[in-house]
Order: C-alpha cells, then sequence, then structure tokens
C-alpha cells in the first residue's frame, strides 16, 4: 500500500517478519513473524500471535542464553533454533526513527499487566519487514503509571564483554532517559488506548519462512 507521500506502507492484515541482528555481528538472529496491525509514517504496530514459531539465540549446546552466568553471558558461543512463542501474544509499537519500541502484554483474560520500553536501534525497513539491534536496557510501565528500570546487569555486562563502547552505552542511556520523559508525561503510546485493542480473529499465525535470515535485496522507502 502507499500513502499520500509517496512511502510505502503494508496494509493491516499482512504478515512481516520483525528481526535484531546480533550486536556486533550484524548476523540476524532473532526473527518473530508479525502480523500487521497499523503502519502509518507516524507508528508501525504490529502483533504477535501466541504459538508463532520464532528464532531465538542459544548455547551451541541448546542451554538458553539466560541460563549462562552474567559473566559470560555473551562470550560464550550461540547458535539459533527454531522454537514457538508461549504465553500470550504481543502488541509492538515502533515510531520511525525512536530508539526504542514499546510492547504490550496481557494475562489470560486479556487482564492487561504491563508495556516494555524495549531500548534499540531505531528500525530499518525492508521490504518484508524491519530490522534492529537490542541495546540491552529495557524498561517497565505498569497501569498505575509507575516503571523501573530492566536488565541493568545485562546493560552494564555488555560492555564489560565489549559489545558496547562507552559512546554508544551513553547514546542508550540518554535514549532511556527519553522514553522516561515520555513516560512521566504520559505520552504516546502510553495514552493512545492500545491496552483495549484485541486482534482480529479471522487472522492467521504468520509461518516463520525458511530464508528468516536472508539479507534485504532493499529497504523500503
Amino acid at each position: 500500500m502507499t500513502g499520500s507521500d509517496g512511502s510505502q506502507h503494508w496494509a493491516p492484515g499482512d504478515h512481516i517478519l520483525w528481526r535484531y541482528r546480533g550486536n556486533g555481528t550484524g548476523a540476524v538472529h532473532i526473527c518473530r513473524p508479525v502480523t500487521v496491525v497499523r503502519d502509518t509514517p507516524e507508528l508501525l504496530a504490529v502483533w504477535m500471535a501466541p504459538g508463532t514459531e520464532c528464532v531465538r539465540p542459544v548455547l551451541t549446546d541448546g542451554t538458553s542464553v539466560h541460563d549462562e552466568p552474567l559473566a559470560t553471558r555473551y562470550t560464550a558461543a550461540r547458535t539459533t533454533e527454531r522454537a514457538r512463542w508461549s504465553g500470550s501474544g504481543v502488541l509492538k509499537l515502533a515510531r520511525p526513527g525512536e530508539p526504542w519500541s514499546v510492547w504490550l502484554f496481557w494475562d489470560r483474560g486479556w487482564r492487561f499487566r504491563s508495556w516494555y520500553v524495549n531500548l534499540e536501534e531505531p528500525q530499518v525497513r525492508w521490504a518484508d519487514g524491519v530490522d534492529s539491534e537490542d541495546h540491552f536496557l529495557d524498561i517497565s510501565v505498569y497501569p498505575d503509571r509507575s516503571w523501573l528500570w530492566r536488565d541493568e546487569d545485562e546493560f552494564a555486562q555488555a560492555q564489560r564483554s565489549g559489545l558496547m563502547g562507552p559512546e554508544q552505552a551513553g547514546r542508550v542511556r540518554a535514549a532511556g532517559r527519553l522514553a522516561v520523559d515520555r513516560i512521566t508525561s504520559w505520552g504516546a503510546p502510553f495514552a493512545d488506548g492500545w491496552e483495549d485493542w484485541r486482534p482480529d480473529p479471522e487472522w492467521k499465525v504468520p509461518e516463520l519462512p525458511a530464508d528468516w535470515d536472508r539479507t534485504p535485496a532493499h529497504t523500503a522507502p
């Protein structure tokens, strides 16, 4: 679908890939097929359905990355595996050029749990999806408008392991402060009512393609 400004946008119901590159490697190590909810010049919103087959990083012996001690978590040899997303689905919201995306989580029965601010590189669009790079540091935001930092230990360890230099770490922390400003002022998307959104029951769960790690042929305008 083409916007009035000539840019290319996906239509609601389209299936795309939401991917992350490994820090310092450039190789895709996280891939999540998602369904487009809304795609405008101001916002990309996608839905990752329960049971979606995704790609995630694991240690070469198949052990979960998070089971590895923090001191060696980012230096131990890794590979990837295909696995189903367990638990409830996730609504992901990203504004063009912003160094984070915001994820919404629900408990069973659509009881809203929280927002999750995932600090990351501004997304790069390509023909079949969006790519980014995770920045380790995150923020949880709750319905009572309270918030807290997440994964500060991993953020610090990533720096000790050489995955992030002082300048980049400073930019990430500054982005986090900007996100906190958005939270405390209760700006978009927290005040936009997305917690009341529900997926179209006719939507099918997207399939994970065999070439999930392909190099984009070209970026989207």
